[in-house]
């Protein structure tokens, strides 16, 4: 660049271009939810307490002897009170999610997003969070101005004393999380004995950092922007479904006036843009402006504003649970309930009804024996006397109810048919399983017989030459002694040499 050469600014229209791509990418503004009482409000906080109730309470409890709820993954067990699931019940897995979709998929369409504004685990905790912040910081304005404030010692052991607040919450969460994997009273002693195992650790810190960092800092940046839900929820919703919305036509224009003034006379509507619906919102949005995939659906605005025309004395419900139509068509409450019976949510209570029915049904029909045999295939046959083969077996038994019981084994399918080599009956423990070898052994019987029902069992490697054996159908019978009900029929085959 020569000395002469003069720096040209950009253009103007460039500048503005400039500041507008920057501001694409807002800074998150803090939300200072105010606190509000109303109907809704009870529920939320109903809700909050039976479920952390539930969620806190339910490993402590006892049942036969042990902890009533416990998903033991390394022994492969899950003890759900006097229920025992095993690998092979995956399938109620599958219904337990399937029942869950529905769920969502109903409640969606009838009032929107219920589970989102009153059971999801972030606005539990959120509303957790919140009220240990209300309690040690004050409401909104006051922490507004706190956070305002310079840097002093007040505001250090305030802050000091909401973060410790949190964080024993968080850790307790956590620590509860984990009990539902590990016997939580056994999880305790260790955790305070410094002797708790990696993963546990990991566990217990990894649930409450997330515990921590969703209710205490991150709050409705995860439900906008983290959940999907709020993506595909409108793909739920239809022009019957009840969501949460301002009445326009009754609420404009709005506008300020006194209690005494009659709006009429002024030529406003309802709405005195008094603001609370917005200080309220957890998520900080305007209701007024429409239903936004920001809503989460709490409720927490028609408490609000209800408050506030209770003090203007007007009627309440400027902000409702209403549907499109009837917003639209002016339709009262029973007019939008009797509409919530409409194909979509008769379709998915029906569904909801037959799974749940299957699924319990099959559950009190559930049999505790399990069993799996398994032919020997290094000793296929051979003759264990004079005119009598033999076939070596091994025989899995899970007795998957939390008793001990005895069994017996016999075989079926072959004159003289007899069950050799082990010591009958066999003893199993409640919720454990028992490999049993045993051996079957029959007498030769007519080549010609055994001829017309030959199966081709398998082909041998050997040279290349198939090696055809002739096969037989057996049914091995397994029965608990003082249960009839507890038995099981498992179909193997049992070989003569050539």
């Amino acid at each position: 660049m020569n000395a002469n050469d003069r720096i040209v600014p950009p253009p103007p229209e460039a500048v503005a271009a400039a500041t507008q791509e920057i501001a694409l990418y807002e800074v998150r503004r803090k939300i200072y939810p105010r606190s509000v009482t109303g109907i809704f409000a009870t529920w939320r906080w109903t809700i909050v307490i039976t479920t952390q109730l539930l969620f806190y309470g339910l490993p402590w409890l006892s049942w036969n002897g042990r902890q009533a709820v416990l998903l033991d993954i390394a022994a492969r067990k899950f003890y759900i009170f006097g229920l025992v699931l095993w690998p092979q019940d995956v399938i109620y897995l599958a219904i337990l999610l399937i029942v869950a979709a529905y769920s969502l998929f109903l409640f969606t369409a009838i009032a929107g997003r219920l589970w989102c504004g009153y059971a999801c685990p972030q606005t539990v905790y959120t509303e957790i969070f919140l009220w240990i912040e209300r309690k040690i910081e004050g409401e909104r304005v006051a922490r507004i101005r706190l956070d305002g404030r310079a840097f002093s010692l007040e505001k250090f052991v305030i802050k000091t004393l909401k973060h410790t607040a949190w964080l024993a919450v968080a850790l307790w969460t956590g620590y509860t999380f984990v009990g539902y994997f590990t016997p939580i009273q056994d999880l305790g002693v260790r955790a305070i004995t410094w002797r708790l195992g990696p993963w546990e650790a990991f566990w217990v810190l990894f649930y409450g950092f997330a515990t921590y960092g969703n209710a205490g800092f991150m709050r409705e940046q995860v439900c906008k922007y983290m959940c999907p839900y709020a993506r595909f929820q409108s793909v739920m919703f239809d022009r019957d479904t009840l969501v949460i919305a301002y009445d326009g036509a009754r609420g404009e224009p709005r506008g300020p006036r006194s209690r005494k003034a009659d709006p009429k006379a002024a030529g406003l509507g309802a709405c005195v843009d008094c603001g609370i619906c917005v200080q309220v919102c957890p998520t900080g949005i305007d209701i007024r402006k429409g239903l936004q995939y920001e809503c989460i659906g709490c409720a927490a605005c028609i408490d609000g504003c209800n408050q506030v025309m209770d003090n203007m004395g007007y009627a309440r419900g400027l902000i409702r649970y209403v549907s499109e139509n009837g917003l639209a068509r002016g339709y009262d409450l029973k007019a939008m309930l009797r509409n919530v019976l409409r194909a979509r949510t008769l379709i998915y209570t029906g569904l909801l009804v037959v799974i749940t029915a299957v699924a319990g049904v099959s559950l009190a029909l559930k049999n505790p024996l399990k069993v799996d045999v398994i032919r020997d295939r290094g000793a296929l046959a051979r003759e264990a006397a004079p005119g009598v083969i033999e076939n070596v077996y091994r025989l899995q038994i899970m007795n998957t109810s939390e008793a001990a019981h005895r069994f017996t084994i016999t075989a079926e399918g072959l004159p003289g048919l007899a069950v050799a080599g082990i010591d009958q009956p066999i003893e199993v423990a409640g919720a454990s399983t028992q490999l049993v070898p045993f051996r079957l052994q029959a007498p030769v019987g007519d080549d010609d017989e055994r001829d017309a029902e030959r199966e081709v069992e398998h082909k041998g490697r050997d040279g290349g030459q198939d090696k055809d054996r002739r096969s037989r159908k057996v049914e091995l019978v397994i029965q608990a002694q003082d249960d009839p009900a507890m038995v099981r029929r498992e179909k193997s085959t049992f070989l003569f040499p050539r």
